[in-house]
């Protein structure tokens, strides 16, 4: 693998030194395409020259473009060729066939389909018939597909999107089943956030001495992104919430954790009189498709998403990105905050921050390079409820969270519910010490016991775990006393049957 480029190979001020098919550049320039953004003019000519590539590029810096055009070049100039591009959601796949149509409106030769999760398998069987030459999907359904039906024999293009993602999402394994229907003999581009060692050991398997092309480094934020945190307390949140929302003016994209989050998220926002949606995996795909169009279209001003949406959403008018809940993964973070500030627009980006958040802002801030001069976060602490604590835990030169932000007997509030377990001691739970009698003299029903999937019965130590109520039996707790006749039910000290066990 050769060392990261430096400079340009070639120093271009407009797609027509790339010496492209005319009908390319027409359509080029109908769509606006003039001046090369820079990983376009490193890429593009290393591609159509017959490199493999491995690139580092942010969003928003003209990927698509990067590897569309010499793709498209590629398909024009070779009439028997195919090409297959790879993403880790539907909706970067979605965004990626709107740009490769717009440039093969002059070339009816060239037609694309896209093989996406939530469509109709028939319905995408049936385009594959009409032997399409740009194949647009994501792993798991292209997987699908090759089932049944081979259609990349004659693939010799292949395009990695976001291959970091589809590496964290776990589709390895549908990567490597797809790679062997492909022909070995064929150009590979590979594009990432990051060259994160996972990347780089995927490159040198399937890619054949690729030039390596890095346009900023990875610790650098978009320059024209105004970073704002804010400290606060996980039980004033969604007040912290509101009080920021009443600030900001234009479309606006908040990020939560989890699916039932995102959706309880955006039920509070529509009471409190916000027009507001929500997408994240578990819609259906067209209903993921009408909630963005609407978004596009400004019918609402808020958009609550986990991060499905962090990667191929292209919405011009995003002027801010609210992390209301931390991604799990540093380089989701940079995938966040590039949803705003595009085409060189000024953008917004807002985090609040609880005390357990400190852990992973700490490796967003190593990433992403937040540390001194104008990118110094600055941010106060909203006033706690009394005993939950006061400041700490961010920035240098301060003491690390510790107990005044626990409250004692119960988790610490918020979504994820996590208080407590920060220590590496379980939280303390209401009847976790000894039984207590229930009252009516039964003895203590089996409990089940956390990761196992199935009820354990208590042994009993031979003794009463208490004074009954009523009149005692004389034997211990889960025997039978007297007559086994009188007894319509099992002894609650045994379960009475094997459940079954847990997903």
């Amino acid at each position: 693998m050769t060392e990261p480029m430096t400079e340009s190979p070639i120093e271009t001020p407009s797609f027509n030194d790339f010496n492209l098919p005319e009908k390319l550049n027409i359509a080029l320039h109908n769509m606006g395409y003039e001046t090369p953004t820079p990983v376009q003019q490193k890429a593009i000519p290393l591609a159509t020259s017959g490199h493999d590539i491995l690139a580092s590029a942010q969003t928003g810096t003209g990927k698509t473009g990067a590897f569309s055009v010499p793709m498209i070049a590629h398909l024009m100039n070779k009439p028997g060729s195919t090409a297959l591009i790879l993403t880790p959601t539907r909706e970067l796949a979605m965004q990626i066939q709107v740009v490769v149509d717009d440039m093969i409106k002059k070339a009816p030769m060239l037609k694309s389909v896209l093989l996406i999760g939530g469509e109709s398998m028939p319905k995408q069987t049936q385009k594959l018939q009409s032997r399409p030459r740009i194949i647009i999907g994501t792993p798991g359904r292209i997987n699908d597909h090759l089932r049944s039906a081979v259609f990349l024999n004659k693939v010799d293009f292949v395009v990695f999107d976001e291959a970091d993602r589809m590496l964290d999402m776990g589709f390895s394994i549908q990567l490597d089943e797809i790679l062997k229907f492909v022909p070995s003999n064929r150009q590979t581009l590979m594009f990432s956030a990051t060259f994160a060692p996972a990347i780089l050991k995927f490159a040198r398997t399937y890619l054949n001495d690729p030039q390596r092309v890095e346009i900023e480094p990875d610790k650098k934020s978009a320059d024209n992104i105004d970073h704002k945190i804010v400290k606060v307390d996980s039980s004033y949140k969604y007040e912290t919430l509101l009080e920021e929302l009443k600030k900001r003016e234009g479309s606006i994209i908040i990020f939560a954790k989890t699916k039932v989050g995102t959706d309880k998220l955006a039920q509070k926002l529509k009471k409190d009189g916000f027009k507001v949606n929500a997408i994240h995996g578990d819609l259906h795909q067209h209903k993921r498709k009408r909630v963005l169009e609407n978004f596009r279209d400004s019918k609402y001003r808020i958009l609550v998403a986990t991060d499905v949406a962090a990667r191929g959403l292209d919405v011009p008018h995003i002027e801010h990105v609210i992390n209301y809940d931390l991604p799990q993964n540093p380089e989701d973070y940079v995938h966040r905050i590039g949803r705003t500030a595009r085409a060189g627009a000024q953008g917004h980006a807002l985090c609040l921050l609880t005390p357990h958040d400190r852990d992973i802002w700490e490796r967003i801030q190593r990433l992403i390079g937040f540390e001194g001069g104008d990118n110094q976060f600055q941010g106060k602490a909203k006033p706690k409820k009394k005993g939950s604590g006061g400041k700490g835990g961010f920035g240098k030169n301060k003491r690390p969270f510790n107990k005044r932000f626990r409250v004692k007997g119960k988790p610490e509030g918020g979504d994820d519910n996590r208080g407590g377990e920060r220590s590496g001691k379980k939280p303390h739970r209401k009847g976790s010490g000894k039984p207590k009698p229930s009252g009516e003299g039964r003895s203590e029903q089996p409990k089940e016991r956390r990761g196992e999937g199935k009820v354990v019965a208590k042994k009993s130590s031979g003794k009463p775990s208490g004074k009954p109520h009523g009149k005692p039996s004389g034997k211990p707790a889960g025997k039978p006393s007297g007559n086994k006749k009188s007894f319509t039910k099992k002894p609650s000290g045994k379960p009475k049957s094997k459940p079954a066990k847990k997903d």
